[in-house]
Parts: C-alpha cells; sequence; structure tokens
C-alpha cells in the first residue's frame, strides 16, 4: 500500500531578487494541495461524498453513475458524468484470479493542452505539456487480495473473556464510560478460532449492579445455543441496558456464582468461574464522551491505518464462461464506505426524523408552575426544600463600638427540627433615584463591596447558630467600625432540604421496603457475588452497601461482595442512600474452595446456618 502520509509542509519563502524555477512554483502548488487534501482526510475521512453507483447494464457492461470521493491522500476524485464499461475493458480484468472482485476508483493526473516549448534545453523535447488534468481510473481486483484496513483499537471499548478453547472464543464488550442515566449497547461476540466443525452452547449470568437490563433487571443473560461458524467468521449478539442515575463513579460486571457452563457438540469445555470487568460511570453525555475519545487520537495512530488510495466502489460475483467472465450480480452494501459531510445534515435530519419518535406533548420538560411546587415550595409530591425567611433585630445599646459583639434572642424558624441552613442579610433603606424615594434593599455578605451604600450599611459581620434538636437559631452580629445605631435590622432565610430521617417516617416510609434478591448465599473464600436488591411499593433509588464487621471481606458501593479469606457467616447492611431507615441485611455463608454443595441442598438447607443467628 502506498505510503499516504503528505506532512510536514514546506512553502516556498520569498526575498528580493529571488531566483525562480519551475520546481518553486510545483513546490508552491505542492504546499497548498496538500494542505487542502490534509484537511479533507481529517474532517471527512475516506470514501464516497455522493454518487458513484454502481449497476450491472447487462453480463458484459456496468454503469458508474457521476460523483465524488475522497481517497486515503485526501484527494478529490471527481466523476462528472455516468460512466459505461464493458467488464473486459477495464484495468486488471486480465489477472482476475477468482470469480469473487472488487470494482474500485482511484485518482488519475493526465498531462494535457500540449505547446511548443520555447526554452528547452533538449532539442529532443520540443513540446511540453500545459496542463494537468485531474481525472479517474476505475479498475478491477481480486476481493481477496483487498487488504485490510487496521482501524487503530483505542480505549473507548473494554472486554473480558467469558471462555476460551482450541475451537472458540467468547467475549464480552462495553463501552470502558458510560453516562448516567442513559442506555448502553454491550455486546458478546464469538469468535471461531478453528476449522473444525464444532458446534458451541454457553449459558451464563452476568450481574450489572447500576445496570438494568430490557427486562428490568440487574442481570443479563449469555445463552448460546449450537452455535456454528466457519474459521475466522464471528457472532455478534447485541444486550441493551439502561445505566442508572447513581452517584457511583465505576461498577464491576461479574459472572454470578455457579451460572457459568460450557459445551462444544454436547461435551462439557472449562469454564471460568471468576469474570470481572470494571467500567467508569460519568456524568457527561454519550456524545461527549464519543468525542472525547476520537479526539484523543494523534496523528500517528490515525496514520497506522493505511488507507488506500484507491476506493471501493462494489463488489461482483462473476461467472467464467469458455472465452470471458459474464456478470452474476453487482453487491454495494458492505463494500461502499460513505463521508458525513456538514452539507448533508439538514437532509439527514429530516430523513432520521422517519427512525425517531417524537417526545410526546407534555413530556418535553418541566412547566414553570410544577418547578415552583417541586424545587420552591416544597410540595410533599415533589420531595423539594423547605423554605422561610423573616425579619430579626439585634439590640446595640448605647455607646456600641468597633469590635463589640451582640446577639438576637433564639428565634423559631418553624421548619421543624433536623438540619436547616440560615442565612442573614442587613436590611435598610436607602434613596433609590429611579424611583424617587426610598427603598429597602438588603445585602447577604460583606456590606464593603457596596461602597455608595455605606451611609446606610453598617460595617457588622454576622454569624448563626442553628439548634437543630429545638428548631430554631441564634444570630451574633461583631461590629467592624464604630456607629451610633441601636438597633441592626436583618432578614433571614431559612431552607431545609429532605433527607434521611428528615423526611418524617411515618409519612413517607409506610408500606415502603427493600429485600435482597438472594437473601443468603454460599460462596467460596476470595469468591465475589453481587447483592441485588427488590424495591417493594416504592420507586428504585439508589442503594449503599456496609459491612456490619471488621475482616468480613470488602464489598464495593454497587454491591460487588467479595468473601474474606477465612470460612464464616458474614452480615452485609444495604438500605437507600437518602433513606437509610429504609434498610435489610443479606448474609454471605463463606467456606473453602474445596467445598462442593451436597445434592439436593434446598433454600432453607442453605439457611440453616444462620439458625440461631442473633444480630
Amino acid at each position: 500500500m502506498n505510503n499516504t502520509q503528505i506532512y510536514p509542509f514546506e512553502r516556498n519563502r520569498y526575498y528580493p531578487k529571488k531566483r525562480l524555477s519551475s520546481a518553486d512554483y510545483t513546490a508552491e502548488q505542492a504546499y497548498f494541495n496538500n494542505k487542502r487534501r490534509f484537511m479533507n482526510g481529517l474532517m471527512y475521512g475516506t470514501g464516497v461524498v455522493c454518487g458513484l453507483g454502481v449497476f450491472s447494464l447487462d453480463d458484459l457492461s456496468l454503469l458508474v453513475e457521476s460523483g465524488v470521493a475522497i481517497d486515503g491522500m485526501g484527494r478529490e476524485i471527481v466523476v462528472e458524468s455516468s460512466d459505461v464499461k464493458r467488464l473486459s475493458a477495464l484495468m486488471g480484468f486480465e489477472e482476475l484470479k477468482t470469480n469473487e472482485v472488487s470494482l474500485c476508483l482511484r485518482y488519475k493526473e493526465e498531462p494535457v493542452h500540449k505547446v511548443y516549448a520555447i526554452d528547452s534545453s533538449d532539442p529532443n523535447q520540443e513540446f511540453q505539456y500545459n496542463r494537468i488534468k485531474e481525472g479517474y481510473e476505475l479498475f478491477l481486483m481480486d476481493k481477496e487480495d483487498i487488504p485490510d484496513v487496521f482501524e487503530m483499537e483505542t480505549e473507548f471499548l473494554t472486554k473480558g473473556v467469558l471462555m476460551t478453547s482450541d475451537h472458540f472464543n467468547v467475549e464480552f464488550v462495553i463501552p470502558a464510560t458510560v453516562s448516567h442515566g442513559n442506555p448502553v449497547r454491550a455486546c458478546l461476540k464469538v469468535t471461531k478460532l478453528s476449522s473444525d466443525d464444532v458446534k458451541l452452547s454457553y449459558h451464563g449470568i452476568l450481574q450489572t449492579p447500576i445496570f438494568l437490563s430490557e427486562e428490568g433487571k440487574n442481570e443479563i443473560s449469555v445463552d448460546i445455543e449450537d452455535v456454528s461458524l466457519n474459521e475466522g467468521e464471528e457472532l455478534i449478539v447485541d444486550r441493551w441496558m439502561k445505566t442508572l442515575d447513581t452517584s457511583a463513579v465505576e461498577t464491576n460486571i461479574i459472572l454470578k456464582t455457579g451460572s457459568a457452563a460450557g459445551y462444544e457438540n454436547g461435551k462439557a469445555v472449562p469454564v471460568p468461574a471468576n469474570f470481572t470487568i470494571k467500567v467508569l460511570v460519568s456524568d457527561m453525555k454519550p456524545r461527549e464522551i464519543v468525542n472525547r475519545e476520537i479526539g484523543r487520537l494523534n496523528l500517528e495512530m490515525r496514520s497506522i491505518g493505511g488507507q488506500g488510495d484507491y476506493i471501493r466502489l462494489a463488489d461482483m460475483n462473476l461467472v467464467r464462461t469458455d472465452s470471458a467472465y459474464i456478470i452474476e450480480d453487482v453487491t454495494e452494501i458492505g463494500a461502499k464506505n460513505y463521508v458525513t459531510a456538514p452539507a448533508q445534515e439538514m437532509q439527514r435530519y429530516s430523513y432520521m426524523e422517519y427512525f425517531q419518535k417524537p417526545t410526546p406533548v407534555g413530556q418535553q420538560g418541566v412547566s414553570a408552575q410544577a418547578y415552583v411546587d417541586k424545587y420552591v415550595r416544597g410540595d410533599s409530591a415533589g420531595g423539594g426544600p423547605e423554605i422561610a425567611t423573616g425579619v430579626l433585630e439585634i439590640p446595640l445599646g448605647e455607646n456600641a463600638r468597633k469590635g463589640d459583639i451582640r446577639y438576637s434572642g433564639e428565634i423559631i424558624h418553624g421548619l421543624g427540627k433536623g438540619n436547616v441552613y440560615v442565612d442573614v442579610g442587613y436590611e435598610y433603606l436607602r434613596e433609590d433615584e429611579t424611583l424617587g424615594t426610598n427603598a429597602k434593599s438588603t445585602i447577604y455578605g460583606n456590606p464593603n463591596i457596596f461602597t455608595n451604600d455605606q451611609r446606610s450599611a453598617v460595617d457588622a459581620e454576622t454569624a448563626v447558630r442553628v439548634l437543630n434538636d429545638k428548631g430554631s437559631f441564634i444570630v451574633g452580629a461583631r461590629l467592624l467600625n464604630n456607629v451610633d445605631y441601636l438597633v441592626l435590622n436583618y432578614r433571614w432565610v431559612a431552607i431545609k432540604f429532605p433527607a434521611g430521617n428528615d423526611l418524617g417516617l411515618h409519612d413517607d416510609f409506610t408500606g415502603k421496603s427493600i429485600s435482597p434478591e438472594t437473601p443468603t448465599v454460599r460462596m467460596g473464600t476470595k469468591e465475589n457475588h453481587y447483592f441485588g436488591v427488590r424495591f417493594n411499593n416504592m420507586d428504585k433509588v439508589s442503594i449503599s452497601y456496609e459491612l456490619t464487621e471488621a475482616g468480613s471481606g470488602e464489598i464495593t458501593s454497587d454491591g460487588i461482595y467479595t468473601a474474606p479469606s477465612k470460612p464464616g457467616v458474614y452480615e452485609i447492611r444495604i438500605y437507600c442512600t437518602d433513606m437509610p431507615v429504609v434498610c435489610t441485611y443479606a448474609y454471605a455463608i463463606v467456606e473453602k474452595k474445596g467445598y462442593e454443595a451436597l445434592e439436593g441442598d434446598s433454600t432453607e438447607d442453605v439457611k440453616n446456618p444462620l439458625a440461631g443467628f442473633t444480630k
């Protein structure tokens, strides 16, 4: 494959009385041509911009429509009008070795406009070509000879091997970074490694703590039944999931203990018992994640792929007769790569409307009244903050001086007990030239910033002590300058946000509960298990996990438990992050790795080791 690198760039440097030769003018042209072609390849890529459809007119002839393409060197290839070619007249036809061929297009320059060379140093070259015409050339090549375009593998995807043997490799693939609250596509990729006639069956369950499957579960089933592939062939099975909107910044996808089994031609084959993939969780939107990853590719990484200096337009199957080939069929799908041009964006958007269902009226946002109800008034349905406000006075007495500290009385804010935020601002009257009268103003923070109001504002710093258990507060003020006021007037604002127990147990938690999907699990030392949660009479919320005793293993924020090296029965507390009183417990019975469960064990048998256990 030709070298497609056209940088670094070098241009002419002009200076007085510089003598210019044809080489200088050629360098001038090359500089601007290469700059344009460099940007073509970087901004648009390689492929067909428009047109260039391929059709068979009869058994021996092809029609290539007019159109534009950009090759791997960024050169524009323009087919100005439809071109009809006989198969046998195309370049490369005589060298074909197989019946599966590809029709390709490449850039071609041709010297034109012959003129008399006035200053020719060679008497045999009396004439020179005055122009170079930029054109194209169609040619054929065997499909098997088309080199694979190597795409530089980025860090966008993360992979893990579920099973590998002499005949098959089974991988689970998912983006390395996902977006809170957005869907994500994971896929199972099965690759055939050998030419032997072997059928594969694989079964397993992947536990996905912060992902919901299409069935609404925190797990996805991996089921492959009697898959038969040719050597090198791949089977891709998609699995769509919804990323929960949680506070987690990373999560793990693990294989459910004891769920994996693999079979080749009905015979069991070894499969890994443990499988873990770490996935980062970001607040960025999916488009931002993709743009960041694409933008990280440097020039060396982009050039590794070695894009060709030709464009593949179509694949054809030919039938050979005694004297020639005839065209059996022409296929463009899979052969042709299209370039996304900005000029086509409006048309593309219009066409995409036929595939994207619009958001129903009334579901496109939150109304102004709903916003006020939920986030300002603090209606119980919205769960927003509660707000209270009022005025207070701090008496100074006579002869108050710089550095003196005075306090208000105890003030009931009316929001009840609990964590409440209170702020105060100095309230005073000032002359407003616009209104032509005195107007009330309030300064929260340092009055020194508003220097024009110093005649009215008192320079004092304040602090608030909130009495959480009494539902009240006290304000203190330290004078920063001498004043002759007897009373300081302040406006106070108190805000209470619902969190945890502050929501009210009887009003908000009645009938709500959570329970573990697997209350008790048997597992070996150092093995992993994900404790999923069922929500009863409540919507799904963020869940937190904690171990009730030291040395009882490890558990991640998304509920993946790692057993300790010491056998025993260990307790895990599971609770709603914003409502800690809504909680439940799960238990891990950890045994030595050599342990094998007795045949016929039931759920009740599993719970027996906890008999008599008291929390």
